[in-house]
């Protein structure tokens, strides 16, 4: 059985079709292991693979070169782990802007370019980006999909059925993660894929990210620092003093921006930009990073958690089940042209998720565990932070939802707020 026949499709599947129709090269970024080769082999007539040992020292040779040679072949043609060769850059758009067609190349990579200099042009107008992450509940199939995002931008929703998704199910998901490749393996196995990601990170891409050597011992206690403070608007200076306590060879403030940049560079990290609206009252507001990762299973690891320690402290269970939340909003929001964003106030008023459309319409969105205490809490921060924006320079919001872990129905309360199973959401 070849790979179109056992691929489990991905939103990014449609979005890659829109770039490929409007650009002559499709740019898809992303961590390891979070299936981009994989998609883009969907759309792709011809692939050159740059790591394969086989041929990896002639594909860089040629790429010094003659590097068009290396774009031959059907279109799209897919070129993955170009950034090994960044000089690819500059051919592709060379050819794409003599072709004058779009859907000529795609590009995949798990790492930002680490010599900048051999790219002289940005790419403007030729190319195009398309992140991808680990999968979301629905494209996994843990979401019954009975809710979508989209109609609750257009005021269309029903109650439904949400998945069956008990605590300790909710637990195992998130330190699962959507890694592709777990979803074939047995339980056991598919939690030890997240621990042996980490162990990737910290004992080689970390340094691969720019070439720089760097220490796995350090860089794993810095993981689990960054996972300490997820969700959280933390500085650089509170990782370091979290980091130097108790021990006199801390690295420097300088160096751990630089592992952190590092990070970001193979796509680890993925902090979360602060919202800013048109309020009605003078409180100023925090405009600082929320601090994330690309996955759940990543801070889990990094803890040395697996689920039966969430299920024994639902309070660091909640911030990771947010840390998941956040990764299936990005997933769904991307599919509808949109960014998820963070609001914090210097009064205390936080909502967790923003999702803000290109169009100016926007949804606030609580994230809780469950249960009635936390949901009416949720409600009751979203109607106060509704209540501060100026309707007069801004749209109301589309809707407002308290976004749970487990929960059986999904519904619309009497005061308009939507409650939704994780279980039941997809774009």
């Amino acid at each position: 059985m070849n790979k179109r026949q056992i691929y489990r499709e991905r939103i990014a599947d449609k979005l890659l079709h829109e770039q490929l129709e409007a650009a002559g090269v499709v740019l898809i970024q992303g961590p390891k292991w979070c299936g981009k080769t994989t998609t883009a082999e969907q759309a792709a007539n011809s692939v050159l693979y740059m790591d394969n040992p086989k041929n990896m020292r002639t594909n860089l040779v040629m790429a010094d070169n003659n590097p068009e040679l290396l774009l031959e072949g059907d279109t799209p043609r897919l070129i993955d782990e170009w950034q090994l060769a960044p000089q690819l850059w500059d051919a592709a758009r060379y050819r794409v802007s003599r072709r004058g067609i779009p859907g000529q190349l795609i590009f995949t990579g798990s790492a930002v370019p680490v010599d900048r200099s051999k790219i002289t042009h940005t790419g403007t107008g030729r190319f195009a980006w398309l992140t991808m992450r680990p999968m979301s509940l629905w494209e996994s199939g843990d979401s019954n999909g009975g809710v979508s995002l989209k109609n609750l931008f257009e005021g269309d929703v029903k109650p439904v059925i949400a998945a069956d998704i008990s605590l300790d199910e909710l637990a195992f998901l998130i330190c699962r993660g959507g890694w592709p490749a777990s979803l074939v393996l047995n339980r056991q196995a598919a939690l030890r894929q997240s621990i042996n990601y980490i162990e990737a990170v910290c004992h080689s891409d970390i340094s691969r990210a720019d070439n720089v050597s760097r220490d796995a011992g350090f860089a794993r206690r810095l993981l689990r620092s960054y996972a300490r403070h997820q969700g959280g608007q933390v500085p650089n200076s509170t990782i370091h003093a979290d980091l130097s306590t108790g021990n006199e060879n801390s690295m420097t403030a300088e160096t751990i921006s630089a592992y952190i940049t590092a990070l970001k560079k193979i796509f680890v990290i993925e902090d979360m930009p602060a919202w800013n609206p048109n309020l009605r009252s003078k409180s100023a507001i925090r405009t600082s990073d929320t601090r994330y990762f690309i996955d759940s299973s990543i801070a889990a690891s990094a803890l040395g958690l697996g689920p039966k320690d969430l299920i024994n402290d639902l309070n660091t269970m909640g911030l990771l089940f947010e840390t998941m939340a956040v990764r299936d909003l990005r997933v769904y929001a991307d599919a509808l042209d949109g960014q998820v964003y963070h609001f914090r106030d210097s009064n205390g008023l936080e909502c967790d998720a923003v999702i803000h459309l290109r169009n100016g319409r926007y949804g606030l969105i609580e994230i809780k565990l469950g249960g009635d205490t936390l949901i009416e809490e949720g409600a009751k921060t979203l109607k106060s932070l509704a209540a501060k924006i100026d309707r007069t320079r801004m749209n109301e919001p589309s809707f407002m939802m308290v976004l749970t872990g487990v929960g059986t129905y999904a519904y619309q309360r009497p005061d308009g707020i939507f409650v939704i199973p994780i279980g039941s959401l997809k774009d």
